[in-house]
């Protein structure tokens, strides 16, 4: 695990009191943006909270990031871009969303769009929605490690799953770091609270969820809100359905019926209709692979599509959270 910062008592990734960042050595922001690239984990400070960050395209980064939160959830992740250019190119921002950009970023203001390109951020990243949550993040470090990796990078807070969100860099490495090739010290996060969610959808815009980007801030910009209604699930931090195929889904299954796609999990023969989710047995490679392959066995228009039992277990959990809403015995 490679850090910045704070061994060094340099002050890197600080603000000076002019308010313009002192952000460090350039290798250590380009080292954290190779490891972006390479599909590793990095720490990296946003001015609410430390997040847990990856590349937002690479679904299997995408998937340590559950992993190493443990007792995951399949929540929509927020996109962090470097400026309002890549965001544009990433999702669908009308007027309002645009205003509501130029007026709060950078900083922490998140937008739920239609998404433009989805290869840029993956299914995983997106919990399967047609939709994408993106913002530009305040801190200056955050937006140095952005533009050097040069596209988007999910980082949920680098808490593990049910305790308090990190605001220093050492609560962040205690909680998750060691899952990190690079985490870096930031300071204590300015605003230490998740940022605000607003849906900009069609109707009027939405409070997914509430931050310091206040309801009379956001009003003054864009006119009334609307309360979150189905749109929560879009939402990060909020209750979210993934992607469900128009075939009926069937779990726990010894294996296909007459008619059904079957969505395998460990060793299993190859075959018409056969998507194995990792044929040895591996977690993390299923929890990337489950969304596009429930889409791809939906394309095969089969009259079901069963799905092999996963232990549930680590990521497990999550997947067969995932899979009991998809066969409909929640939400």
């Amino acid at each position: 695990m490679g850090e910045y910062g704070s061994d060094r008592g340099q002050g890197e990734g600080q603000l000076r009191p002019d308010g313009q960042a002192e952000i460090g050595p350039q290798a250590a922001i380009e080292g954290a943006a190779r490891a972006l690239a390479a599909g590793e984990l990095v720490l990296l400070p946003t001015e609410t909270v430390y997040g847990l960050g990856a590349d937002a395209a690479n679904p299997t980064a995408v998937a340590a990031i559950f992993a190493a939160k443990g007792r995951p959830r399949f929540n929509p992740l927020i996109a962090h871009v470097a400026d309002l250019e890549t965001a544009a190119r990433i999702a669908m921002l009308d007027d309002r969303a645009l205003a509501l950009a130029q007026a709060f970023w950078p900083g922490p203001l998140t937008l739920v769009a239609p998404i433009r390109d989805t290869e840029a951020v993956c299914d995983l990243a997106r919990a399967g929605l047609d939709t994408v949550a993106i913002r530009l993040p305040g801190h200056p470090l955050a937006r140095a490690v952005l533009a050097a990796f040069g596209g988007a990078v999910v980082a949920p807070s680098a808490n593990r799953s049910g305790r308090p969100s990190p605001t220093t860099h050492a609560d962040a490495v205690s909680e998750t770091g060691e899952a990190c090739a690079v985490t870096l010290d930031g300071g204590p996060c300015e605003v230490g609270l998740e940022s605000t969610v607003v849906a900009v959808l069609d109707g009027p815009p939405r409070l997914l969820r509430p931050g310091a980007v206040t309801r009379a801030q956001l009003e003054a910009v864009v006119g009334p809100l609307a309360e979150a209604a189905d749109d929560a699930r879009r939402s990060p931090g909020r209750m979210a359905l993934h992607y469900a195929p128009d075939a009926p889904v069937r779990i726990d299954a010894a294996g296909p019926q007459a008619g059904e796609a079957f969505l395998a999990f460990g060793p299993w023969p190859d075959g018409e209709g056969v998507f194995n989710l990792s044929p040895t047995g591996d977690l993390a490679e299923a929890a990337a692979k489950l969304f596009s392959y429930l889409r791809a066995a939906d394309r095969t228009h089969p009259v079901g599509i069963a799905v092999a039992t996963i232990p549930d277990q680590g990521l497990g959990e999550a997947i067969n959270d995932r899979l009991r809403r998809a066969a409909g015995f929640i939400g």
